[in-house]
C-alpha cells in the first residue's frame, strides 16, 4: 500500500517490540472466516455530479412519517429556529475538540453553560461535555465505578433500555466485570426485593433508568438505601431528557451518577445519530469522569475566562491511569442542547407537563378499545406499554396511513409479546391521537 510510510524494516522492528512474529498475529482474536482475504470488489469511481445524483436517488427512498408515536430512546420534539441559527455559524459549526483550548473562549463558555444547566437539571455537582450517546454514558459509568471502588459486579435493571444494557455488557466483558440483571414487578419498576438480594459487598454499581424503557418512573429514593448499604454506587439513567423539566432530580434522591441521552434537547431524529451522551456525578467521582470538564476563572487582569479544568482520558494522561479511552467531545450536539435549554428557559417545565398530558390522553383512549390494556400500573411520563390483540397488525395499519406506531416490546422482552411502547410528545395534537384511535378500532 503506497500510502503506508513504514518500510518492511520498520514493521519488523515494531513487531519485535510488541513481541509477535507477524502482522497477522495482531488479529489472532478475529476468527479466520471473518478476515478479509482479498481487496474489496468496489465499483468504478464516479464523478462528483454522478455521486450527487446517486445520493439524491438513495435519499428519495427515505419515508418520513407524518406523525410519530414511537420513542424508545429517540424522541420527536420541536426544535426552535434559534438552535439551527446558532450552531450553523461558522465559528461553531466546524468546532470539534478545542486542542488549544484557551484560545477558543466561545466554545469553552458554551460548554461551561451546558455543564451548569445539565448539572442543575440532574441535581448533581459536576457534568462533563460529553459522551457519544446515552448507552456509552451508562456503560462508562459502570466501568468507572468498578475501577474506583475496586469491585467487579454490576447490577442493572431489566427495565433499562435494551441497547443500553447491551452496551454496558460489552464494556464490562472487555474489563472482566460481571453483569447481573434484576427484573421488574407488576408496576413496571425494578423488583426491590430482588435488587436487595442481588447487591452484595462486591457490587460496584446499580444501574436503573427513570423514566425506564417502559416509560415508568422509578422510585429512586426507595432504591437508594439498599444500594448504599453495601457501599455501591447508584447510577440513574434516562433516555427522555424532557422529563428532567418535570421530575424530581435523581441527584436529589440519592444518585451518585446520573447519565442519559440528550437528543431531545435540540438534536433531531437523524436516523440514529449523532446523539449526545449526558454524564453528571457528585464531586466524589469528579476526577474520574471521562471526557472534559470546563471551569470558569479570572485572568491576571481580573477578567472572566474559561479553561479546560479536567481531562481524564487516555490522550492526556498515562494510558494505564486513564478512566476511559473516549476521545470525542461532540461539541456541536452539546451546543445544540445548550441553545435549546436557553431558548426554553423556565418553559421546560410546562413542555414536560404537556408531554405527560398528551401521553395520558393517548393511554386513556387506547385503554377504552376492546382487547387493549396498560401492561404496568406504575406512573409514567410520556411513554407507556399497551397490550393489544395484534401489535404487528396495528403498526401495519398505522404505517399505511403515514403514521409511525409504537415500539414492539416483544422484540426485547418475551413476556411482552403483542405489547407496544407508545410515546406522545408536543408534536402530536388531540386530533392526531383521535385519528390513531379511529385507525386501530
Amino acid at each position: 500500500m503506497d500510502y503506508v510510510p513504514h518500510t518492511t524494516a520498520d514493521q519488523q522492528k515494531m513487531l519485535r517490540a510488541v513481541g509477535v512474529g507477524s502482522v497477522d498475529a495482531l488479529f489472532a482474536d478475529i476468527p479466520e472466516k471473518y478476515r478479509l482475504k482479498d481487496l474489496l470488489k468496489l465499483p468504478a469511481p464516479l464523478t462528483e455530479q454522478e455521486v450527487s445524483g446517486l445520493m439524491a436517488s438513495l435519499a428519495s427512498s427515505n419515508t418520513i412519517p407524518g406523525h410519530t408515536f414511537m420513542g424508545a430512546g429517540a424522541y420527536h420534539h420541536f426544535i426552535p429556529a434559534v438552535v439551527g441559527h446558532v450552531i450553523g455559524r461558522s465559528e461553531f459549526y466546524t468546532a470539534y475538540t478545542p486542542y488549544q483550548a484557551e484560545i477558543s473562549q466561545g466554545i469553552l463558555q458554551a460548554i461551561y453553560e451546558y455543564q451548569s444547566m445539565i448539572a442543575g437539571l440532574t441535581g448533581m455537582q459536576v457534568a462533563n461535555a460529553s459522551m457519544y450517546d446515552g448507552a456509552s454514558a451508562m456503560a462508562e459509568a459502570a466501568v468507572l465505578t468498578a475501577k474506583t471502588l475496586r469491585r467487579t459486579k454490576i447490577v442493572v435493571a431489566r427495565s433499562v433500555h435494551p441497547e443500553y444494557r447491551g452496551t454496558t455488557r460489552t464494556y464490562c466483558w472487555s474489563n472482566g466485570y460481571e453483569v447481573v440483571e434484576v427484573g421488574y414487578d407488576a408496576d413496571g419498576q425494578i423488583d426491590k426485593a430482588a435488587l436487595t438480594a442481588a447487591v452484595d459487598d462486591n457490587t460496584a454499581a446499580v444501574l436503573v433508568q427513570s423514566p425506564n424503557f417502559f416509560g415508568v418512573i422509578e422510585d429512586i429514593a426507595a432504591i437508594e438505601p439498599a444500594v448504599h448499604a453495601k457501599g455501591a454506587a447508584l447510577v440513574v439513567g434516562f433516555t427522555e431528557a424532557i422529563s428532567l423539566g418535570m421530575l424530581k432530580p435523581a441527584g436529589v434522591q440519592g444518585a451518585d451518577i446520573v447519565v442519559g441521552e440528550g437528543q431531545s434537547f435540540g438534536n433531531p431524529l437523524n436516523y440514529g445519530g449523532p446523539y449526545l451522551g449526558v454524564f453528571t456525578s457528585s464531586e466524589k467521582y469528579m476526577r474520574k469522569i471521562p471526557g472534559r470538564i470546563v471551569g470558569e476563572t479570572l485572568d491576571r487582569n481580573g477578567k472572566r475566562g474559561y479553561v479546560l479544568t479536567l481531562q481524564a482520558r487516555e490522550q492526556h494522561i498515562r494510558r494505564e491511569k486513564a478512566t476511559s479511552n473516549i476521545c470525542s467531545n461532540e461539541a456541536l450536539c452539546m451546543l445544540a442542547a445548550a441553545v435549546y435549554m436557553v431558548s426554553l428557559g423556565k418553559n421546560l417545565k410546562p413542555l414536560a407537563e404537556l408531554n405527560y398530558q398528551k401521553a395520558e390522553y393517548l393511554k386513556d383512549r387506547l385503554a377504552s378499545l376492546p382487547g387493549w390494556k396498560p401492561v404496568f400500573s406504575g406512573p409514567t411520563f410520556n411513554e407507556f406499554v399497551m397490550q393489544c390483540p395484534d401489535a404487528k397488525g396495528v403498526n401495519a395499519k398505522l404505517k399505511a396511513k403515514g403514521i409511525l406506531g409504537g415500539y414492539e416490546a416483544g422484540k426485547d422482552y418475551a413476556d411482552l409479546n403483542n405489547s407496544l411502547v407508545f410515546c406522545a410528545t408536543e408534536m402530536v395534537s388531540r386530533a392526531d391521537i383521535d385519528q390513531v384511535i379511529e385507525i386501530v378500532k
